[in-house]
């Protein structure tokens, strides 16, 4: 394919970077991620989930997730502080008598102490105290993570210079350390690197523009010549691939 041809693909890919919620549809069957991680968070959070519990999901995106369950209603409680998501979930999850809020994840939660039996939290901002003053004696905390050196080949393939770690304390020993600090006990600790795998580089714009902490100022303009190395890497190889980096952390507060 010519490379105006390849250009102008990719600037529809760009200005197509945009979503509600955490809706990746749009490159369905041309990346490839967290297939193999060695635990299923869905699971984990199942194993400690019960009908009675009030749960809350910190930074529930358009709380796709945390409907799955099908926990009753009255027992859900949601936060989220992306303006696109927010309006999301008011549309949808207030209807249903879920005690959704705006917040930021890493800030003050907006509800009482001791309100919850089980917080959990997939990929967002977290403070332990926070969530150490929500939680009763004998709660627990559920979070997957994305880590550090996430995404980090995928960064160096794509921008002209490799910026620092956007997020430097994102390893599973920091995060297990700081609930320690505020008197909660590990019981889930596991960390993983992992495959993620692009065919088409197309694919590769959407999602480097809509994952703009990790490549930041990617634009395809300005980063053209690296996109045509791409896309001769594709071409040679059949797959471009990185590597994830995520980690597991369950923890209960003493009491």
């Amino acid at each position: 394919m010519e490379k105006e041809t390849l250009r102008k693909i990719w600037l529809q890919e760009e200005e197509a970077a945009h979503i509600h919620g955490w809706d990746f549809s749009h490159i369905h069957g041309k990346y490839d991620e967290e297939r193999d991680l060695p635990w299923n968070y869905r699971e984990v959070v199942n194993r400690y989930l019960r009908p009675e519990m009030k749960l809350l999901d910190i930074d529930t995106g358009g709380g796709e997730f945390l409907l799955s369950f099908g926990h009753p209603c009255e027992n859900l409680a949601a936060t989220e502080n992306y303006p696109p998501n927010v309006a999301l979930c008011r549309e949808k999850l207030l209807p249903l008598g879920i005690d959704f809020r705006q917040a930021d994840g890493g800030g003050a939660l907006p509800f009482d102490s001791q309100s919850f039996d089980l917080i959990i939290n997939c990929h967002g901002d977290f403070n332990p105290a926070e969530i150490s003053r929500v939680l009763k004696p004998g709660g627990v905390f559920v979070t997957e993570q994305v880590g550090a050196e996430n995404d980090r080949e995928l960064v160096a393939l794509l921008l002209k210079d490799v910026p620092d770690l956007p997020f430097p304390e994102q390893y599973l020993e920091k995060a297990k350390a700081a609930f320690e600090q505020e008197g909660f006990c590990a019981l889930e600790a596991e960390e993983a690197f992992r495959p993620i795998k692009f065919w088409d580089v197309g694919a590769l714009v959407w999602f480097a523009r809509v994952i703009e902490w990790e490549f930041p100022g990617f634009q395809v303009e300005d980063c053209l010549e690296n996109l045509y190395r791409a896309q001769e890497l594709l071409e040679r190889e059949g797959v471009i691939e990185g590597r994830i980096h995520r980690f597991l952390l369950a923890v209960k507060k003493r009491g």
